[in-house]
């Protein structure tokens, strides 16, 4: 039944899958309780522009351009954010803007690059070789090493940072330090699910997890079992069913997000339903 497993195109990307998946979901949790979600949005699109500077600087794989440039982008949010009066959202939507804008005026300087910026948007995970499957597992465990070695001050400053800053954590590095981390996640991803799609495997396991869960532990459970179901089932899915890979991991988790609904109301009927005399 899975004998596509066979080929190693396949097994290449269910490895990338299975690798940023759960730890895009881990994040998630952070990134979706600290409202951040058109945070990752702004890094995913700022990525335009670091795929058409990669081009034009003569990169055939632009992966370090583009990780440069968002990283950039990231920083500078959070620098304007702490400079100015300008509201988180009016930044962001500068930014993005701004990136989108300007990468499409590198890529108009080499046409002959356009016919490439599709896997780029929607995504080519079908198209990793062993060096990244390499690199994306490396970076999923470094990722997880320093959530799980900062997870009880990063908890502290999600739930209150004035409190986090009385209590002693250096709140402005701990801050700085977790968008470079989602800013390499993100970056990472996009070769999965592409620039205009990645945010879905940012929000939508810590938004499924938050309809099952009761507590934060089980929240970054449920959040990573999520990451592993969606992005793997929608590799494994995309194959018999002749669709775009990127794409099929997006919709399985927003299928997985509506069946999570329907779990949550149901529970909730049954607690609210009163034992009869």
């Amino acid at each position: 039944m899975l004998e596509f497993l066979a080929e190693p195109f396949m097994q290449r990307a269910l490895l990338v899958a299975l690798a940023l998946g759960p730890i895009c979901g881990f994040l998630g949790v952070f990134v979706t309780a600290r409202r951040m979600a058109f945070f990752s949005d702004t890094i995913s699109h700022a990525a335009l522009t670091g795929v058409a500077a990669g081009f034009l600087a003569g990169f055939e794989e632009p992966t370090i351009p583009v990780l440069l440039y968002c990283s950039l982008v990231a920083v500078a949010m959070l620098w304007l954010r702490e400079r100015t009066q300008l509201l988180n959202d009016t930044i962001m939507a500068v930014l993005l803007s701004s990136s989108v804008a300007g990468g499409v005026v590198l890529l108009s300087l080499q046409r002959n690059r356009w016919a490439e910026l599709d896997k780029f948007l929607l995504g080519d995970i079908l198209s990793v070789n062993w060096t990244d499957v390499g690199v994306a597992w490396g970076v999923a465990f470094f990722v997880a090493g320093v959530l799980l070695w900062k997870l009880t001050p990063l908890v502290l400053l999600t739930t209150h940072e004035d409190l986090a800053h009385v209590g002693g954590i250096r709140v402005r590095a701990m801050n700085y330090g977790f968008v470079i981390l989602l800013t390499v996640a993100v970056s990472l991803s996009i070769r999965a699910l592409g620039i205009l799609l990645v945010t879905s495997l940012i929000v939508l396991p810590p938004a499924i997890a938050r309809s099952l869960s009761h507590n934060l532990r089980q929240h970054i459970m449920f959040s990573f079992i999520v990451g592993i179901v969606g992005a793997g089932g929608g590799v494994l899915s995309s194959y018999p069913l002749n669709l775009p890979t990127g794409p099929t991991i997006t919709l399985t988790l927003s299928l997985l997000f509506v069946l999570s609904l329907v779990v949550r109301r149901l529970r909730r009927d049954a607690t609210d339903v009163k034992p009869t005399a």
